[in-house]
């Protein structure tokens, strides 16, 4: 079984548990049964889909965690939009962890009806969907004409925002989709492990604290005003802002920001991170009026934040033929302009890396007389890695003037393969074993 499958399994199972009764979890054998899997389309694994009254009906694209299944499973069960006909299944429908979008509609020959229907069955995988005939329903909602609004979760609703939004256009699948995505997570959404892709491909400030809507939702806007509140002051500077339950996400604190999981007390831990990958935390403790969190916003627009950066500390001595790169030299050391640059990032535990070491270790040997050629390593799991570099276990070569553009190694690791390609790449023509090689 594929390392990825082996990780999938147990939390398949126990979505497959939850889900008994509601929505049946099965799985195929593609070893055992390749022509099914080819009739498919299934080329790689784990491929998931969902089939509707026996025929494939989508690609599932949704959170691979048992929870995120479980959650994600349930929307497919049922109807695309579920029909409201009284005002108590409004409320329950709205009344919901999720948003939702409810259309009021004249009666059912309605043609925005039937493109609300089309739209909800395009993306009922993502989004909450619901509609009623009965117009009076939207009454206390102010809706006095056909109209699709979208109820933001109760417990996130605060002053700072609506919590209803009215779709003023003519309905299509585009035009609802476009609406729904620029508003359904509002000012300061919360951020889970079911939404976090959504939410990460932008600028983002989250505050991560001890939030739990169930046992005290309370509490757990508190700290959510408050990020409101000081978050409006720079509502049009390209930066959104989220919560999150710092227990949702210890895993990825350790690892991404060096905070482990008894630290930070009972303040918000505030970071952020941008859509390049640079990563800043606030240092200052969060204070109750919000100007701790106000003055990191101002510094961080000014370009006075010093970038986090996770590094393993500078060596020391680092006069080896491989050079050790850290996060904290990699600029100095892969960067240099004047110099070519063959970089392996690694994982200690990768049984490719270790097989490659003395290869590596002769190839830097050969060229270690050469001024111009530098080859190098990166633990990449305990260094954080430049956007650019897919990782790992890859080797990269960076050119000299021509930074901007590393390649990756597609070659071949026997040490011949390495010099032929430095000769092909390299700006300056490679010194092997203290002879200037001609090209």
């Amino acid at each position: 079984m594929c390392g990825h499958c082996k990780k999938l399994a147990p939390d398949f199972e126990t979505a497959a548990t939850r889900l008994k009764g509601t929505v049946p979890l099965a799985k195929v054998d593609c070893t055992a049964s390749p022509d099914t899997c080819g009739r498919f389309g299934v080329t790689g694994y784990p491929t998931l889909k969902i089939f509707r009254n026996g025929e494939d009906s989508s690609s599932y694209d949704g959170p691979r965690s048992a929870d995120g299944i479980v959650h994600f499973m349930k929307k497919q069960a049922g109807p695309n939009s579920v029909t409201l006909r009284r005002e108590a299944d409004l409320e329950a429908f709205v009344n919901h962890f999720d948003a939702s979008v409810v259309g009021f509609f004249s009666g059912p020959d309605s043609g925005q009806l039937a493109e609300f229907l089309k739209a909800a069955s395009v993306m009922r995988e993502h989004f909450r969907f619901a509609h009623t005939i009965d117009m009076t329903l939207g009454l206390k909602h102010g809706v006095d004409t056909e109209r699709v609004l979208l109820f933001r979760p109760p417990r996130l609703s605060s002053k700072f925002e609506e919590s209803v939004l009215r779709f003023t256009e003519t309905i299509t699948t585009h035009t609802l989709r476009r609406f729904i995505r620029d508003n359904i997570f509002g000012m300061c959404p919360h951020l889970t492990n079911e939404n976090r892709d959504k939410l990460k491909g932008q600028d983002l400030l989250t505050a991560y604290y001890d939030l739990d809507y169930l046992q005290n939702p309370k509490g757990s806007n508190y700290w959510r005003n408050r990020v409101m509140k000081v978050g409006s002051q720079f509502a049009s500077q390209g930066l959104s802002f989220a919560v999150a339950n710092r227990r949702d996400f210890v895993d990825e604190l350790e690892e991404e920001f060096g905070l482990g999981a008894s630290d930070g007390g009972d303040l918000p831990f505030v970071t952020i991170r941008t859509r390049q990958g640079f990563k800043y935390t606030m240092r200052e403790e969060f204070t109750r009026d919000g100007k701790s969190l106000e003055r990191f916003l101002e510094d961080y627009f000014a370009g006075r934040l010093k970038r986090y950066i996770k590094s393993e500390p500078i060596p020391e001595k680092n006069k080896g033929p491989v050079k050790v790169v850290v996060a904290e030299s990699f600029e100095e050391i892969v960067n240099d302009p004047e110099k070519d640059v063959l970089i392996e990032f690694y994982a200690p535990w990768c049984g490719h890396c270790k097989s490659l070491e003395p290869k590596y270790k002769e190839l830097a040997e050969q060229l270690y007389s050469d001024p111009n050629i530098v080859i190098a390593k990166m633990d990449a799991t305990a260094n954080d890695v430049p956007q650019g570099f897919d990782v790992f276990p890859t080797i990269y070569f960076a050119q000299a003037g021509k930074k901007d553009q590393p390649k990756r190694y597609e070659g071949a690791h026997e040490v011949k393969d390495f010099i032929k390609y430095l000769k092909g790449e390299a700006l300056h023509v490679p010194v092997v074993s203290g002879v200037r090689e001609d090209l």
